[in-house]
């Protein structure tokens, strides 16, 4: 295949739909299934940006057992369901649903029996739509410190360990309240590394993290919580279920960003190119990465290491992004990704690239991603756009749109993090 800009840009947002594809839970939830109950009750409860759509999958799956529960998923993420109450909250900062979902789930749980399943639909974001706040703690506590964890660059597990030290259903605690039903967790990953303890911070899983650590990660990042989180904080008496203490829960994961990169590699051979999967938990500052890979594609392109072109370099993980005081743009992790990729390779011929997060949401803005050309910089001047001072302000939406690269899938309802492609011809 000759490889143009147009045979580029469509094998690059082919490859990026094929990682969608691959945690549908349409397609994958289903092969994960427990045996169907016998007795009992079977609970569903669930959180998170895809929690509508696998509650829907369990539906069409099991549609002779009498389902009954409530999931929690952001605002537009809904899908149609029978049987399974749908709660839409808001998300990265949590709101009031947030917390009426949260606690619909504890209520959900309370007074069941060994002979009752609980099944939890668990994928990223719930962290933020199941916000119930631990004693003498309120939703505006909860919300501040999350605003202050998303600005400070925080990684996701750091945020997750505080959050769960400050939530009444976070940190194995959902599935305290559930036993002695057995509970069976169907998880779609978005975290590096794919810790169970870390999804949606883990409400049906035990936690290893304590208090002092959450204490040590606001002392790190220079935040000065409100009162009442400070003193939550110091509650070392009532820390979070630890590993062995649920011998009442199951955890499977049905969708990991391993398996999306997996996907796409296969496709990529298809299309007559050869992958290098580099890593599904990349992580650092989302510039940063984007120089360290320009260098790696240059090297394809000079010199045919670590692989001979025509070739795609594919990872995954989620980058960070810290907000600066000259932050007065839009952006998300992977448009900054690529603007820092971008400047780095300076318009080398013959490299393509595209990041996106499977959500469909790159940072706070309906915008999935976009595409890198070799010509991006030079189409960017034209329309008035400096890269570097664009990557100051932090506002890589705004420079990726001047040149109509943006990406814009809308929610997927699904969720394995971020997906990066960088194609060398």
């Amino acid at each position: 295949m000759v490889w143009t800009d147009d045979t580029s840009r469509h094998a690059l947002r082919t490859l990026f739909q094929t990682a969608i594809d691959a945690a549908d839970p349409r397609a994958v939830l289903s092969q994960h299934l427990p045996e169907k109950p016998t007795k009992g009750r079977c609970i569903v409860i669930g959180g998170g940006k895809s929690a509508a759509l696998m509650a829907a999958a369990l539906e069409d799956a099991w549609p002779d057992v009498a389902l009954e529960g409530t999931v929690v998923t952001r605002y537009g993420h809904g899908a149609p369901t029978r049987r399974i109450e749908v709660i839409e909250a808001s998300h990265p900062v949590p709101d009031a649903n947030s917390e009426r979902g949260a606690l619909r789930l504890l209520e959900r749980v309370r007074g069941l029996t060994a002979d009752d399943l609980v099944i939890a639909l668990m994928s990223g974001g719930a962290s933020s739509l199941l916000a119930a706040p631990a004693p003498g703690l309120t939703l505006a506590d909860k919300q501040a410190i999350n605003r202050a964890l998303l600005a400070c660059g925080a990684n996701i597990t750091e945020m997750n360990c505080v959050r769960k030290h400050l939530s009444a259903i976070k940190g194995g605690r959902l599935a305290a309240a559930a036993a002695p039903a057995r509970v069976v967790t169907l998880a779609i990953s978005d975290v590096p590394g794919d810790n169970p303890a870390v999804i949606g911070s883990g409400p049906t899983v035990p936690d290893a993290t304590t208090f002092a650590e959450a204490r040590a990660l606001i002392a790190r990042y220079g935040i000065t919580p409100p009162p009442s989180v400070a003193a939550r904080l110091a509650r070392d008496d009532d820390e979070t279920p630890k590993p062995g203490s649920l011998p009442h829960a199951e955890f499977r994961l049905i969708a990991t960003p391993m398996m999306a990169l997996q996907a796409m590699a296969a496709k990529a051979r298809s299309l007559g190119l050869t992958p290098l999967i580099l890593g599904d938990a990349l992580e650092g500052e989302a510039a940063i990465v984007g120089t360290t890979l320009a260098g790696i594609a240059r090297s394809i392109r000079s010199h045919g290491q670590p692989v001979s072109a025509p070739a795609v370099l594919l990872s995954g993980g989620e980058t960070t992004v810290t907000m600066t005081a000259a932050a007065n743009g839009q952006g998300g992790r992977n448009t900054t990704f690529l603007l820092g990729l971008a400047i780095a390779l300076d318009g080398a011929p013959g490299i393509w690239a595209c990041a996106g997060d499977t959500d469909g949401i790159d940072g706070m803005a309906e915008i999935a991603g976009a595409i890198l050309t070799p010509d991006t910089l030079h189409r960017a001047r034209n329309a008035g756009r400096d890269a570097r001072h664009d990557l100051a302000r932090l506002d890589s939406h705004g420079f990726f749109g001047a040149v109509d690269d943006l990406i814009i899938t809308g929610p997927t309802l699904t969720n394995v993090n971020d997906i990066r492609a960088i194609l060398v011809a």
